[in-house]
């Protein structure tokens, strides 16, 4: 029954079964090669084809040493003449590889790779690729992929050769091995895709995909399969998220708010400054998804100090002008307490009743509380993690509003939107997406932007300094102590010595750029809890001893109790404090407008979005504010990143300039949901892909919301082994 030929029903059956097979049945891999797969989360024959060449050495074009141009990559074969280790210093390794052909000698330098001196032998071919300089009367090579060609039984002149990632145990020629063996078992796949979607966007088969992505005969069949392959990644992820989304009210009933009552129009006369425009078609967007008769999944992303709370208030009279409550949850007590200190007087002047509790809300006031919560008296609940208590029961909660939604866990949204029936979501963030990142990571929520500070605003600039010359940053400081003002140090102190960057073991790349990004340890709050206190507060006394000596310098860390962290940074905020020092950025989250300086160690581990949130801290009041970075290395690739700091004070600019340098998921970890999965997007380059993929996967899901018609059930299934979705999440 199998036609050979076109690859029949059966054999496109058994290949796409064969996908989320075990490895270790693919020819060549043993139990020893599938252990040290699993060190690349490789342990199936789908997570092996997709172990994509993380960039390829084009070899169709070979040159002679004679013919190769100076300050031109390009690629030569030759033969190995001599091979030299040398230690130019204690802790630095090079090989200096001669190699020659029949028009002359070129030079190799590699950087920290030391095993070339037992892997390449005197008379050995080798093909290399890489950038050619001349110094020292010899045309040179420094760190170039270098290729052996005897006894791999490959020929690549005039091949494209991958470059996979890999691990010691697994050479790049065993890899391509495995890889080939791996499509070798999955050929004939069934294609998920619709037919319609292929033509559409004129798409390669998945299986043709897969074959020209790892082994391609030009660089522009590498280019259709990587955009066929990238466009099914996303659209994938678009289903999960939104079919997710449309699950939450399955079966419920929600509440289309009432949008303009007397609570809303009290609130809007008693806020005392005209909102901006963004500001006011954000509120629009909110209330318009409120007013809707389905449940609201809406995110508003404003930059640091772009007035999101304000607006969020509206959404809060919504629900109090619909009789029902809302509550409002954020990450800490210090950010809980600052949001009812600030909406908390305009919200009674729109008499709409409100509560705040949080871990350190007393038992006889927590009673009272909770009572009030549960018979309807009170309306709006600020609260922290405290809310997710079993005993938070409201008598209607139709709204609830997550602040910095990214600190909680999947789990904990959910149970905060289980408060209710079928409550609407909004969601706050001040980490600055863009949107083709948003639409990506958030594709079931609607979402609002608001990207500029009040004309109002004070100004703030950024200055990075080296190692050398932070004495400056200290110096800036003392002047602001001295008119009166306040300062924040940060310091990440997160180890007692810096990681060396697996770029410098073994990578390839120049001497200054094996920095690259590795050394980057910290992307949000939550990476600095393991901060050693211990060298926290020796760093404090230093500052008290040495530097600050008339000013008295404040500690607050992870470890405080949270009474004591309280009572630090009230003292702050009251100006009792001149400087604090601070190891998180829970602690620093505070609006005290006296403080206009803020100097951060080690910058350089911090990612730009990151270091933007910290300089949100200061300049909200009428001051100027200023953002010291000093850097704790001197790296030039360091140093131009964080000089985008000094350039642009637009976190949304800053977030795509980051992207342009790594990957998403170099910045966002694994953290959300699903983002660890789109191994070939690049939300930078790939925007117009997203916006595709996006508004596809909402058309699909109008057209068969649970994907059981013919031509989308291999969809269906793909989503679910790939996200492990449950079949009420993803349909099928």
């Amino acid at each position: 029954m199998t036609d050979s030929r076109n690859n029949g029903p059966i054999d496109r059956l058994a290949a796409t079964l064969a996908f989320d097979a075990p490895v270790t049945s693919v020819r060549m891999v043993s139990p020893k090669r599938a252990q040290a797969l699993r060190k690349l989360d490789i342990s199936t024959v789908r997570d092996l084809v997709s172990n994509y060449p993380r960039r390829y050495v084009d070899m169709s074009h070979v040159q002679t040493i004679a013919q190769a141009r100076i300050g031109e990559n390009c690629t030569i074969k030759a033969q190995v003449h001599e091979v030299k280790v040398k230690r130019p210093k204690p802790r630095l390794a090079l090989a200096e590889v001669t190699i020659v052909d029949a028009t002359g000698t070129l030079i190799i330098t590699a950087f920290r790779q030391p095993w070339l001196g037992d892997q390449l032998k005197s008379g050995m071919a080798v093909a290399v690729s890489g950038k050619v300089e001349f110094n020292y009367g010899f045309k040179r090579m420094t760190n170039p992929y270098i290729e052996a060609l005897e006894g791999t039984g490959e020929d690549f002149h005039g091949m494209i050769i991958p470059v996979h990632p890999s691990t010691g145990a697994i050479k790049q020629g065993m890899m391509r091995r495995l890889v080939l063996n791996a499509l070798d078992e999955v050929a004939g796949v069934i294609d998920p895709l619709p037919l319609a979607l292929r033509t559409k966007y004129r798409l390669m088969s998945r299986n043709s995909a897969l074959s020209c992505i790892h082994f391609p005969h030009a660089m522009a069949e590498q280019a259709e399969a990587r955009r066929r392959l990238a466009y099914e990644e996303v659209l994938l992820l678009e289903l999960m998220l939104m079919r997710d989304g449309q699950a939450r009210s399955d079966g419920r009933t929600p509440t289309a708010h009432v949008i303009d009552g007397p609570h809303a129009k009290a609130l809007d006369s008693a806020v005392p400054f005209q909102l901006t425009d963004e500001q006011l078609q954000a509120r629009s967007d909110i209330l318009s998804r409120l007013a809707a008769d389905k449940a609201a999944n809406h995110m508003l992303l404003g930059d640091v100090g772009t007035g999101k709370t304000i607006v969020a208030a509206f959404a809060l009279a919504a629900a109090a002008d619909t009789g029902s409550q809302a509550a409002f949850m954020a990450p800490t007590e210090i950010l809980t307490r600052q949001h009812a200190a600030s909406l908390g007087p305009l919200l009674d002047k729109a008499n709409i009743s409100w509560d705040i509790l949080t871990g350190s809300t007393t038992a006889d006031e927590r009673d009272g509380i909770i009572e009030r919560v549960a018979t309807g008296a009170t309306c709006v609940l600020f609260g922290t993690h405290a809310l997710l208590e079993d005993d938070v029961v409201f008598a209607n909660c139709t709204l609830c509003v997550i602040d910095e939604q990214q600190r909680f866990g999947v789990e904990q949204r959910a149970a905060l939107l289980a408060k209710g029936e079928c409550p609407d979501a909004l969601f706050l963030t001040a980490t600055p997406i863009p949107r083709t990142l948003a639409l990506a990571l958030f594709g079931n929520l609607s979402l609002s932007y608001i990207k500029q500070r009040p004309r109002n605003a004070a100004p703030r600039k950024t200055v990075v300094h080296t190692l050398a010359d932070k004495g400056r940053a200290y110096d800036a400081a003392q002047e602001a102590l001295a008119r009166g003002e306040q300062v924040y140090v940060v310091c990440p102190l997160v180890g007692e010595k810096r990681e060396e960057p697996e770029s410098k073991k073994g990578g390839n790349g120049d001497e200054e750029d094996v920095y690259e990004f590795a050394s980057i340890s910290i992307e949000d709050e939550r990476d600095m809890t393991g901060a050693n206190a211990t060298a926290a507060e020796a760093e404090a006394s230093f500052l008290q001893s040495k530097v600050f000596v008339d000013h008295e310098v404040g500690l607050v860390h992870g470890k405080l109790p949270a009474a004591e962290k309280q009572e630090v940074m009230d003292r702050f905020r009251a100006g009792e404090i001149g400087v604090l020092v601070a190891t998180t950025v829970i602690e620093v989250g505070v609006d005290v407008p006296n403080a206009t300086v803020m100097i951060v160690e080690d910058a350089d581990r911090f990612g730009l979005s990151q270091l933007h949130q910290l300089r949100g801290r200061v300049g909200r009041g009428d001051l100027p504010g200023e953002m010291h970075l000093i850097s704790g290395t001197k790296s030039d690739v360091a140093l131009t990143r964080l000089a985008a700091m000094e350039q642009t004070d637009d976190g949304f600019e800053l977030a795509s300039y980051d992207l342009s340098l790594r990957r998403e998921g170099d910045i966002l970890g694994n953290r959300q949901h699903g983002a660890s999965l789109l191994k070939l997007v690049n939300v930078v380059r790939d925007g117009g892909l997203i916006e595709a993929a996006h508004a596809d996967a909402e058309a699909i899901l109008l057209e068969d919301p649970t994907l059981e018609s013919e031509q989308y059930r291999a969809l269906a299934r793909e989503a679910r082994v790939v996200y492990r979705a449950s079949e009420e999440i993803v349909g099928g």
